[in-house]
């Protein structure tokens, strides 16, 4: 059973940072990736990272957000970095079996991040 996990999220001042944290068990997926729904807004893709860590960036957030993979853990991670109000969202890890830029056959819970001002 695929199952992806996140975890990390939290309640930051703006300009701090967090790293969020998202475990898949089940399988090896060859694209994993982060999104985020801001309140009132439709779901917005962030990075992803492909088989051999490809890494790809929304440009609103290219610079200050990182994603990487411990292959030994198949866990992968957004480090957050000079954090905004408008970064306020739940956020969500996908995985998917092909290696495309926008994963999205499976799907975590969400973890809220909110950015105090």
């Amino acid at each position: 059973q695929e199952r992806l996990v996140e975890s990390g999220g939290g309640l930051v001042q703006a300009g701090g940072s967090l790293r969020l944290s998202c475990a898949a068990s089940g399988k090896n997926f060859p694209s994993m990736g982060w999104y985020r729904r801001q309140p009132g807004k439709q779901r917005e893709f962030l990075a992803s990272i492909i088989i051999s860590d490809v890494t790809h960036y929304a440009d609103s957030v290219k610079g200050r957000f990182f994603i990487s993979k411990d292959h030994t853990k198949n866990t992968i991670y957004l480090q957050m970095n000079n954090l905004e109000p408008e970064d306020t969202a739940v956020y969500y890890c996908a995985a998917d079996r092909t290696p495309t830029l926008g994963p999205s056959d499976w799907w975590g819970q969400g973890t809220q991040v909110t950015v105090s001002s």
